[in-house]
């Protein structure tokens, strides 16, 4: 296990991290120009070698539910690999894949329904979908994956036009 005198020596190699000390000795590291409003990439570097490195939009990694990883037992090639790796993640808006011809992105309203016969309407504005219960937000989402994943967990399936 690296020190925590080795871990901050790691991380501050990293040039586009900005450091911050905060309470009980511990460190964040904030990436200043990431895409997104996550810019905290490292996360309460204790002194006792604890700390956590976001991985949100990481694939393949084992996070917790804000998309954290414990580095604690990480040695120094898994350190850099995973901080250069949530690094580029922030650096980059991945690109929405092309629509499938009978999901494409037209500025027609989608109907969905559930077997109680409740309905919600998806919209896209201002580069976003939203979905709709009658003139409540319901939800919002960045790619229409998501929309597809979040109807078919609560038990709606689109409507055809």
């Amino acid at each position: 296990m690296l020190t925590f005198d080795e871990k901050l020596a790691i991380i501050e190699s990293f040039p586009e991290l900005t450091r911050s000390d905060v309470s009980l000795g511990r460190v964040n590291f904030q990436f200043e120009n990431s895409l997104y409003d996550r810019k905290n990439v490292v996360y309460h570097l204790h002194p006792n070698g604890n700390g956590f490195v976001y991985a949100g939009l990481l694939r393949n990694f084992s996070q917790d539910e804000k998309g954290m990883i414990n580095i604690r037992d990480y040695n120094e090639l898994q350190l850099r690999t995973l901080l250069r790796q949530s690094i580029d993640s922030l650096s980059v808006r991945e690109e929405e894949p092309a629509p499938k011809p009978s999901r494409n992105r037209k500025k027609k309203d989608q109907l969905w329904t559930n077997e109680d016969n409740q309905s919600l309407t998806v919209k896209w504005e201002d580069d976003m979908w939203y979905v709709y219960s009658g003139l409540n937000l319901e939800m919002a989402f960045e790619a229409y994956g998501e929309v597809e994943e979040y109807m078919k967990e609560e038990g709606f399936r689109r409507e055809q036009n």
